[in-house]
C-alpha cells in the first residue's frame, strides 16, 4: 500500500489510456476493459488514471462504466489541457479557464462522477500564465468538483510556482529505468524529490517503458495505430541496441524468480515510498503480473545494478 494524500491506495496503479488510444485503438474491447478495471479494483487496485483526451473522451465514459457500484473504492485521476483539432487530429494545449471550466463538466459526466479525486493538468498551457490555469482548477477544488490537483510533465519551477498558489498533490511524468529524466537527468530537475519534500505523490506513467521492459518487443513491425511505431527508440537499428537493457533487467528478475516487467515496477517503486506507478495493460493476465511487482524486493546490489544500464538510443518522441 502507499498514502496518497490521507488515503492508503494500492501501491500499484492502473493506467486506462491503452484501452482507448494510442496502442492498437482497432483492438479496442470495451466489455474485456470493463472486465479488466472491476477485477482490477477486487485485487486491490485503487488508484486509476484516465483524461479527456484519450480516446476524445471514450476512455472517460469506460471507466465511468467500469466504476459502477465501486467508485467509492479507488482514487481515480483524470486531466485537462490537451486538445485535439478534430480536423486535423493535431493535439495541442489549452489551459484556458473557460475551456478548464468546460472540460471539468464533460469529465463529471463522463465518469459518472460528483467529484473527480486527482485532477490533472495535462501539459502547461505556454500562451496562458501557469498561475491563472491552476487558479481556476484550484476554484473547483473549493466548489467541490475536485479533489486535489495533479501536474503532468513539468519542471521543478513550474511545480514550484503552481504549489505557492495552491498545493501539488501529485505529479505524474514519465519514469523508468529507460526514462530517468523526473529524476534529475535532464533541465526539469529532480521532480521526485521535489515530491518527497512536498508531501506529493509521483506518478509514473509508462513505468514498463511502453512494453518495452517487458522483454516481448523485439521487432518493429507495428501496426499502423500504435504509437510506438513513430517513436524514435522503437525505430529499426535503434530498438536493437536499446535490447540491451532489457537483458540487465531479465538478469535480475531470473534472480527473483520473477518477470521483466515485475522487476521494472519494483524499480520504479522503489524511488521512494511517494512513488505510485500506473503500468497500463488490456490483458488481465498482465493486470495480475503487474499488481504482484510490490512484492519483488529488489536488493541494493539489484538496485545499483539496474542504475548502471546505460541510458536508451533514441529520443522520447
Amino acid at each position: 500500500m502507499r498514502m496518497f494524500a490521507d488515503r492508503y491506495v494500492g501501491a500499484v496503479g492502473l493506467g486506462c489510456m491503452g484501452m482507448s488510444s494510442a496502442y492498437t485503438a482497432s483492438e479496442r474491447d470495451d466489455r474485456e476493459s470493463v472486465a479488466l478495471i472491476r477485477e482490477a479494483v477486487d485485487l486491490g487496485v485503487t488508484f486509476l488514471d484516465t483524461s479527456d483526451v484519450y480516446g476524445a473522451g471514450h476512455n472517460e465514459q469506460l471507466v465511468g462504466r467500469a466504476l459502477d457500484g465501486v467508485r467509492d473504492k479507488v482514487v481515480l485521476g483524470s486531466k485537462v489541457g490537451l486538445v485535439v483539432d478534430p480536423a486535423t487530429g493535431d493535439m495541442g494545449r489549452d489551459g484556458s479557464p473557460g475551456h478548464v471550466r468546460e472540460a471539468v463538466e464533460a469529465s463529471l459526466r463522463r465518469l459518472d462522477t460528483d467529484v473527480i479525486d486527482l485532477y490533472y493538468l495535462h501539459r502547461v498551457d505556454p500562451e496562458v500564465p501557469l498561475a491563472e490555469t491552476w487558479g481556476v482548477m484550484a476554484e473547483l477544488v473549493e466548489e467541490g468538483k475536485v479533489g486535489r490537483l495533479g501536474l503532468s510533465e513539468v519542471t521543478v519551477a513550474q511545480a514550484e510556482e503552481a504549489h505557492a498558489v495552491h498545493p501539488v498533490a501529485a505529479i505524474q511524468s514519465e519514469l523508468s529505468l529507460w526514462t530517468r529524466d523526473p529524476l534529475g537527468a535532464n533541465g526539469a530537475g529532480d521532480v521526485v524529490g521535489w515530491c518527497a519534500a512536498n508531501d506529493a505523490a509521483f506518478v509514473p506513467f509508462s513505468p514498463l517503458g511502453r512494453g518495452f521492459l517487458t522483454g516481448t518487443v523485439t521487432k518493429t513491425d507495428f501496426e499502423h495505430d500504435d504509437m510506438r511505431a513513430d517513436m524514435p527508440r522503437f525505430q529499426e537499428g535503434v530498438l536493437e541496441q536499446n535490447l540491451r537493457i532489457v537483458d540487465v533487467v531479465r538478469t535480475v528478475a531470473e534472480r527473483h524468480g520473477a518477470t521483466p516487467a515485475q522487476v521494472a515496477i519494483a524499480w520504479t517503486l522503489a524511488q521512494g515510498e511517494h512513488v505510485i506507478p500506473i503500468p497500463g495493460t488490456k490483458k488481465r493476465r498482465y493486470l495480475h503480473e503487474n499488481t504482484v511487482a510490490a512484492g519483488v524486493d529488489l536488493t541494493d546490489g539489484d538496485l545499483a545494478e539496474l542504475d548502471a544500464v546505460p541510458p536508451p538510443v533514441g529520443a522520447r518522441y
